[in-house]
């Protein structure tokens, strides 16, 4: 009895209870259909028979695989780093506005995040009808020739880059906002005393002060763009012939539209090990400058 007081008095077993309830629920939602997801991986289509890896080596030999891949990275990558760029350069464009006005602009500005994707997706989705298209018809009274927005393939994998930057950006807005407001002007002040130019003081004050939320905001919008399903499903649906097709719409197609749980599911698990990557090499980066720190 004594022993289950002193360990009841103990701040790590307080903190352990308190937490408790949150462990319960990531295994209850995350963890039990993670795993459930690897079991019914290596089961056949029928779900009758264990193939062990089978389903897996059925995908490394499927050229449409290898294209889901190459374009999934080719999506997550042009969108991420137009969201970084855009992102900071509007947060900067909203930093330097006087106080009062800036209620307002951050307001409209992070309209499209507020959005449910699939409604702001429909909307651009008629923007870029081959028929009833508005840039189509800015581009007629401009003398230039429709474009078959969702159609082409090069067209239509910029449609849906554009979509998801446009989508994303203000998150990354709104975080680099933050992270510019906690820079002690101090450090500015400083450097224009020395006679620094802006781009110095972006390049020396700016960025070192930000390069961890740059890095979390980073991580996040990988592992949520790797993942999305929303835009590409309403806009393209994978077309045209496919080469638009990311893991989360094929996943679906084969595992739910063409009845294959297992292979939908090893479609799924292969995003595991690439995003891991890209976590490891990212937080990585943040352990080393928090440990310099």
């Amino acid at each position: 009895m004594a022993f289950f007081v002193r360990l009841m008095q103990r701040k790590s077993t307080i903190a352990f209870l308190m937490t408790l309830p949150l462990i319960i629920l990531i295994l209850v939602l995350v963890a039990y259909p993670a795993g459930f997801a690897v079991y019914i991986s290596m089961l056949n289509r029928g779900m009758t028979k264990f193939v062990g890896l089978g389903n897996f080596e059925f995908l490394l030999g499927r050229h449409t695989f290898w294209m889901v891949v190459y374009q999934s990275c080719l999506f997550t990558f042009s969108a991420v780093f137009f969201k970084v760029i855009i992102g900071f350069v509007i947060a900067h464009f909203v930093h330097n506005i006087p106080t009062k006005g800036q209620r307002k602009w951050r307001g409209m500005l992070l309209v499209p995040w507020v959005i449910p994707p699939a409604m702001s997706t429909l909307a651009w989705r008629w923007l870029f009808d081959p028929s009833y298209s508005a840039f189509n018809w800015i581009l007629e009274h401009l003398g230039l020739d429709r474009i078959y927005w969702l159609g082409e393939t090069g067209w239509a994998r910029f449609s849906v880059i554009l979509v998801n930057v446009w989508f994303g950006a203000p998150f990354f807005m709104i975080m680099y906002l933050a992270s510019l407001k906690s820079v002690p002007e101090q450090l500015y002040e400083a450097a224009s005393i020395d006679g620094a130019t802006w781009w110095q003081r972006t390049r020396y004050v700016t960025l070192p002060m930000m390069r961890n939320i740059i890095a979390i905001t980073v991580l996040s919008s990988v592992i949520g763009t790797f993942a999305s399903f929303n835009i590409v499903a309403v806009l393209t649906n994978g077309g045209p012939l496919g080469t638009t097709q990311v893991f989360a719409t094929y996943a679906f197609g084969v595992g739910i539209l063409g009845g294959n749980l297992p292979l939908g599911a090893s479609v799924s698990l292969f995003m595991v090990p690439i995003l891991a990557v890209a976590a490891i090499f990212i937080l990585r980066g943040v352990m080393k400058r928090g440990s310099e720190a």
